[in-house]
C-alpha cells in the first residue's frame, strides 16, 4: 500500500469535482438546520452514519474486486433520489477521468466504456483505489471523509464559518469515521461470499427530499 497514493486520492485538490458540491449542505444551510458549528457537527455525524456508511463499504467492496456492473446496481438501489443519483454519475465520470489520467488501469477503461455517463462515484473510488495499490480500508476511508469534509468545506463558503472551526468538527469525528469505515469494510468482505446484498442500507431521507428540491432551485451556489 502506498501511502503517497491514499494522500493523492483523498486530497480536496484532486480534480474529481467534488468541490462543487456541498454534499446536502446547502440545503440544510437555507432550511436553517445548519447555523454554526455545532450543527455542522451534527449533520456531518448523520451523513457519516448513512450515506457515509454506503459509500464506504461499496467502495472498499469495488477494491477487493466485486463485479462494478453489480456495485453500481446495488448503489442505484440504495439511492431513491433521482438528483441524488444523477449527481452521483456526474462525480463518477470526472472521478473516472481523473483516475485514468493519474493509474492507468484496465479496470478503469473497461468501467469508462461500460458507464459512458459514469457510474456510481463510490464505485469508481473504489477502482481508483484498486488501480493506485490501494485496500479496501484505505478506499473506504477516502468515501466516508469525503462524504464528511464537503459538507465542512462547504459550510465554510456558505455561512463564513471559521474554518478552525469546520476542521475542529471534522477533527472530533474521527473515532466516528474510523468506526464507520471497519464496518464498511466487513461488510464488503461479507458481500464477497455473499453478493451485494450483505452491504449496508441505511437510508437518510431528509437528504434525499432535500437534494431534489435543491435541483430544482433557480439559483444555488453548488451543483448539489
Amino acid at each position: 500500500m502506498s501511502t503517497a497514493a491514499l494522500l493523492v486520492l483523498a486530497d480536496g485538490r484532486f480534480p474529481a469535482g467534488g468541490h462543487a458540491h456541498s454534499g446536502g449542505a446547502e440545503a440544510a444551510v437555507r432550511a436553517g438546520r445548519i447555523t454554526g458549528a455545532e450543527d455542522l457537527a451534527e449533520f456531518c455525524r448523520g451523513r457519516l452514519h448513512t450515506a457515509g456508511l454506503v459509500a464506504a463499504a461499496l467502495a472498499a467492496a469495488a477494491a477487493l474486486g466485486l463485479d462494478p456492473g453489480e456495485l453500481d446496481a446495488a448503489a442505484d438501489a440504495r439511492t431513491p433520489s433521482p438528483a441524488l443519483r444523477g449527481t452521483a454519475r456526474k462525480l463518477g465520470r470526472q472521478l473516472t477521468r481523473a483516475a485514468r489520467a493519474t493509474w492507468p488501469s484496465a479496470e478503469l477503461d473497461a468501467l469508462a466504456a461500460a458507464f459512458p455517463k459514469g457510474a456510481h462515484q463510490p464505485v469508481v473510488l473504489g477502482l481508483a483505489a484498486r488501480a493506485a495499490g490501494l485496500g479496501p480500508a484505505e478506499a473506504a476511508y477516502c468515501a466516508a471523509y469525503e462524504g464528511v469534509s464537503g459538507p465542512a468545506t462547504a459550510t465554510v463558503r456558505l455561512l463564513s464559518l471559521d474554518p478552525f472551526d469546520a476542521t475542529a468538527v471534522l477533527a472530533r469525528l474521527a473515532p466516528e469515521l474510523d468506526r464507520v469505515v471497519d464496518r464498511g469494510v466487513a461488510a464488503a468482505r461479507r458481500a464477497v461470499d455473499d453478493g451485494v446484498d450483505a452491504l449496508p442500507r441505511a437510508s437518510a431521507p431528509l437528504l434525499e427530499i432535500a437534494a431534489q428540491a435543491h435541483a430544482g432551485w433557480p439559483v444555488r451556489l453548488f451543483a448539489s
